[in-house]
């Protein structure tokens, strides 16, 4: 299996969950964002985004997918859920919510904030950073009332939901977590399997804007 990956990006999600596998891959590291600092990757990834993930002939570029692909192909090691499980929909439902409802308006944020300031362009930001925070909504009752997402243990729902609070992180908008969303990605942060994945790279720094 082969990953390629830029610091902070979404490709820390399957990194990570290849991390909590113990899983043997191999590692292209790149520049961020690779289509700009890195154009020859058009040619591997015409996207030209991260993830690209290729086990033997299967391609991939969805960070959640692969997480799920991983799971469920090589065994999931208590990550993942199987559709007989009671919470297998609300699984799904968490590793869709992840990227639908809340990492995309943290790029949009991120594009407008950090690389393309523009100043007619700071109320684009700041409508899909509210966005954002109103869309925590449902993980902040769910974390108020558990330390994991479904199934009372950690699995790849919360590699991928934890993600996009580490992007928000980045981006500046943890100022906004209420204290229980706050330490669940604490909690998420500190395992061993995460650190050693986001060693991986340049880390994404960003002045705080917001």
């Amino acid at each position: 299996m082969k990953l390629w990956h830029c610091g902070g990006a979404r490709s820390l999600r399957p990194l990570w969950t290849l991390e909590e596998l113990g899983l043997d891959y191999e590692l292209e590291l790149l520049p961020f964002p690779p289509r700009v600092m890195q154009p020859d990757y058009l040619q591997t990834n015409s996207l030209g985004t991260v993830p690209y993930f290729t086990d033997g002939d299967t391609v991939m570029t969805e960070s959640s997918g692969i997480c799920q692909y991983l799971v469920d192909r090589y065994g999931n090691h208590g990550l993942g859920l199987r559709p007989e499980d009671p919470e297998y929909g609300a699984y799904l439902n968490w590793l869709h919510h992840s990227d639908a409802t809340l990492t995309f308006p943290l790029t949009i944020a991120l594009r407008y904030y950090f690389f393309e300031p523009d100043p007619a362009k700071r109320t684009v930001a700041d409508d899909y950073a509210k966005w954002f925070r109103a869309r925590l909504r449902r993980l902040d009752e769910c974390v108020e009332q558990q330390d994991y997402l479904v199934a009372g243990r950690f699995t790849i729902a919360d590699i991928a939901v934890g993600y996009a609070l580490f992007l928000g992180q980045m981006v500046h908008l943890d100022k906004y977590y209420k204290p229980a969303t706050a330490a669940y990605l604490q909690r998420l942060m500190a395992r061993p399997a995460f650190q050693r994945a986001n060693a991986h790279g340049e880390p994404l720094v960003l002045p705080d804007v917001v």
